[in-house]
């Protein structure tokens, strides 16, 4: 008898054990083995590799600048991260300090314009080098009121034409290619204060084409524009910029930085007013509306029929050459140069294919 319920309550326990596996028995089923060396196994066991921490130090204080955008995102999303890197972002003090700083090996990665660079490399041989090319078109325009009665360039001739420390070298391009007789302008040394135009203390003066235009008309007083490009002089803007000798020691980390930025473009591009959310976070202190503005210009500015075939960021040797030659014809720098030591898209080719963004490796 007492076998007979033994063997009654064995078979229940089975049964019962039975009815409560079911899915969570099968869920809680150790996965096999992996055979030792395999890739599966090594992604098991790997520790996740420590961010390689560098600095990137923006050319002036926070804005909406396009490359200083693209940090902002990249960091505020975590692009860098993804990328293997820890990005600490800065803002240079002026006067070129973050070239300097670049120069010795403080900072990674910062901006500044193409013509900048040629300068540079022309007069201290400083080993700056440019990654990735957002201004297709040069930062300054020629502004004047918009109810002024210039038309064209010609009718600068009888007008006072104001400079901001030098007449630049598109401005004087864009007179010869317009057939203006300088010697019937009066140049005047003006500085960096854009109200001189609204005083008429001017009739014509340079801007950056991103924030001063807007700046006027927000002041009241909206302006027409020349645009130096329009009139076949060549012009380039904003570049990122590296330590040369520096980048070809940490290619990867050049493109990781590259990969990240080039991701947030493309993001801020499609959010516009998402992106200058993560800006007013560094930039508390700017009009929101304005930033929006600079944005809209510079996104404007990044694209050509070369970027379209190339992706954000992309140049060639004619454009530098242009530049460089129209820089040495109006003495913007001492000596020619060769230019292929001044840009490199070597560290960018591998972020793209047929124009677009690769997938992160």
């Amino acid at each position: 008898m007492k076998s007979v319920v033994r063997l009654i309550l064995g078979v229940m326990v089975v049964v019962a054990l039975g009815a409560c596996g079911g899915n969570d028995q099968q869920a809680a089923t150790p996965a096999p083995a992996q055979p030792a060396g395999s890739p599966a196994a090594a992604a098991a066991t790997a520790t996740p590799k420590p961010l390689v921490k560098v600095t990137f130090q923006a050319g002036f204080k926070a804005q909406a600048n396009l490359p200083f955008v693209a940090a902002y995102v990249a960091k505020d999303k975590g692009y860098f991260q993804e990328a293997g890197l820890e990005v600490e972002i800065q803002h240079s003090s002026g006067q070129d300090a973050h070239l300097a700083l670049l120069a010795s090996g403080r900072i990674q990665f910062s901006t500044t314009v193409a013509s900048t660079i040629l300068k540079q490399q022309a007069t201290s041989g400083v080993p700056v080098q440019a990654v990735a090319l957002f201004g297709q078109r040069g930062d300054t325009v020629l502004a004047v009121a918009e109810n002024s009665t210039i038309r064209s360039p010609k009718d600068f001739e009888g007008k006072t034409v104001g400079y901001k420390v030098f007449p630049a070298p598109e401005y004087l391009g864009m007179l010869k290619a317009s057939g203006v007789d300088r010697s019937r302008l009066t140049e005047v040394a003006v500085g960096f204060d854009p109200r001189v135009l609204m005083e008429k203390k001017v009739d014509v003066l340079p801007v950056f084409r991103s924030n001063e235009p807007d700046t006027l008309q927000n002041l009241g007083f909206p302006v027409r524009l020349f645009d130096p490009a329009d009139y076949g002089v060549p012009t380039l803007g904003v570049t990122y910029v590296v330590n040369s000798e520096w980048a070809e020691k940490n290619a990867e980390m050049v493109t990781a930085f590259l990969r990240a930025t080039m991701r947030a473009v493309a993001w801020a591009q499609e959010n516009r007013d998402a992106a200058i959310d993560i800006v007013m976070r560094y930039a508390p202190q700017e009009q929101r509306a304005h930033q929006r503005y600079m944005l809209d210009i510079e996104l404007d500015a990044a694209q050509s029929d070369l970027t379209r075939r190339f992706g954000i960021g992309w140049t060639e040797e004619r454009q530098w050459q242009a530049l460089h030659d129209a820089l040495v014809e109006y003495k913007g720098i001492q000596k020619p140069i060769d230019v292929k030591k001044a840009f490199t898209t070597e560290y960018l080719a591998p972020v793209y294919q047929d124009g677009k963004l690769k997938p992160a490796p």
